[in-house]
């Protein structure tokens, strides 16, 4: 099973998964000429994506979706948005796993400002496990169930509570962000880490970080720290990067 980040933050967010017999986007938020881009510094074209699955409606995650042919998944709460747009359009059902090919894709609920919010479970038929929540503003029974036992984690590291407070952003801004139903701070996707370690956790990426309130060595420093309380020593820790192919993961 092979995973590469393809862009990650408010600018745009996309993340390839390949298991050897299917390749899927989760989310395709940037133009389709830098999606093209990205993946062909995989070698691959976008002809031979499978299918991509939309976690949300936000533009920074769905941007290319309507000039897409290949098949795209999206909530039954948000066909209406998309039926008129996309060309193969596909439906899924929040709590409700579905195939695409040999990959079991289980979609389940996360709290944040969109009509249907969805993270994702994927897992292959040899048992590999990938947990992705990329939007979420708060930490659920639910969300630490669907993630758990997962060889990779793309959890968002989306904020440093310091630099959020003193930056330039409106006060109102700041709290949608601080919110149940904005995103996650360095110090809870560090605790929501801490609690998803376990002896077949291969590696985390940190994605969707605010260019204005966190730094990557911020956001580092707390998973370390968390991994490091529970004497986790051979998880590799990455971080998505905003604008360009992240690290290619395989497991």
């Amino acid at each position: 099973m092979r995973l590469c980040s393809l862009a990650s933050g408010s600018s745009g967010n996309s993340f390839f998964v390949d298991t050897g017999r299917t390749r899927i986007l989760v989310d395709a938020g940037i133009t389709l000429r830098q999606l093209n881009l990205r993946l062909r510094g995989l070698g691959i074209s976008i002809s031979e994506i499978d299918a991509v699955v939309v976690s949300h409606e936000h533009t920074d995650h769905t941007a290319a979706i309507p000039y897409l042919e290949i098949p795209v998944y999206v909530s039954s709460l948000t066909i209406d948005m998309w039926k008129n747009s996309v060309s193969n359009l596909k439906v899924f059902e929040s709590g409700v796993p579905f195939y695409i090919k040999d990959l079991l894709v289980l979609p389940f609920s996360v709290p944040h400002d969109a009509l249907d919010p969805v993270g994702f479970s994927l897992q292959t038929d040899t048992n590999k496990k990938v947990g992705i929540v990329t939007d979420i503003g708060s930490v659920t029974n639910l969300v630490r169930e669907r993630l758990k036992d997962s060889n990779v984690l793309v959890l968002e590291f989306n904020y440093d509570e310091s630099l959020i407070l003193y930056s330039h952003y409106p006060w109102e801004l700041k709290q949608r962000i601080r919110s149940r139903l904005g995103h996650l701070s360095n110090g809870e996707a560090g605790n929501l880490l801490k609690s998803l370690v376990h002896s077949g956790l291969y590696h985390v990426v940190l994605a969707h970080l605010s260019e204005v309130n966190n730094k990557p060595e911020l956001a580092l420093n707390t998973a370390y720290s968390a991994l490091f309380d529970k004497g986790a020593k051979d998880i590799r820790l990455s971080v998505a990067p905003r604008k360009r192919l992240g690290e290619v993961i395989e497991i």
